[in-house]
Formats: C-alpha cells, structure tokens, sequence
C-alpha cells in the first residue's frame, strides 16, 4: 500500500491509525534515509497507545521502553549508529516481554532480530512524504488489511 503524507497532522493520523489497527504482539520495521519521519510516525503511533510524557528518539541510547495503556510494552529501537547486529548482545532484547517493536534502521540488526510482521518506507516527496506500507507476515497482512480498512489519507496512485 502506498499513502503520501502532506505534512505532520497526516503523519500522526496514520500513527494513530495503525495503533488502533496494530495485533497484539507486532514487530514494526521503520525504514527511509535520515529525516525521512521514521521518529515522528513512531512518535505519534506511541502517542496514540497511551504513552504519555516525554517520547525521545533513541538515537543515542540505541533502545527506549514504554509502558502501554494495554498493559504491553514498546521497544522503540533507532540503530543508525551501530556497526552489525552483534552490537545489539548487550541490550537484552528479549522477544517475550515486548509486545510491539518499533524499529528504525533495522537492517543494521538484521539477524539479531524479530522478524518484521510490517515494514513502512518513508521517503521525502515535495513538501511532504511518500509512505509504502508491506506486509512480511500472515499477521502484518491482517494488520495492512485493517488499517486499509479504515484509511482516511490520500492514497498515492500505484
């Protein structure tokens, strides 16, 4: 699915979208070049599960954690700045205790960690952003199918 996203309300009703869409376990891979979005569709989409105070981008501290309104806990994961995946040893990822992954840069960890149920390219386009939204698991295509659903952006022609 591709949606473009004219400025930063847009990015946050999607966010808003796929957490009321979003499984109960999900593993959710941000992928675009620096400034493409990937922290503030995190942002929004942690916003609209009920995190509340300070969300920081995990830049520098590679993992931040946040208690859900459900009762689950996010891992919001930025890896830009790490060399290969056995970089990620020490920060005790352990699948069974988050129940949604977001991950910026994942393929700088790949092999060290869950599989992508959804995978969301961002990318600059004019005044705004391009959004290509991919299902990688039997559940990512359930969650896609939702949230298409109920769609209330611009979807882009192909």
């Amino acid at each position: 699915m591709q949606i473009f996203l004219s400025d930063s309300d847009a990015t946050d009703r999607l966010g808003q979208m796929l957490a009321a869409s979003r499984p109960s376990q999900a593993v959710l891979h941000l992928q675009g070049d620096l400034g493409a979005g990937k922290s503030t569709l995190a942002r929004a989409l942690l916003r609209a599960l009920g995190v509340s105070g300070p969300i920081r981008s995990p830049t520098y501290t590679l993992i931040e954690r946040y208690p859900l309104d459900d009762g689950g806990q996010a891992w919001h994961l930025d890896l830009y700045r790490i060399g290969d995946a056995g970089e990620l040893e020490f920060l005790g990822l352990d699948e069974a205790v988050a129940t949604l992954w977001l991950v910026e840069w994942p393929e700088r960890g790949s092999g060290a960690l869950p599989a992508a149920d959804l995978r969301i390219h961002l990318q600059m386009q004019d005044q705004g952003r391009q959004v290509e939204l991919c299902a990688d698991s039997a559940q990512g295509t359930e969650w896609l199918q939702r949230l298409a659903n109920n769609m209330h952006l611009p979807r882009s022609a192909g």
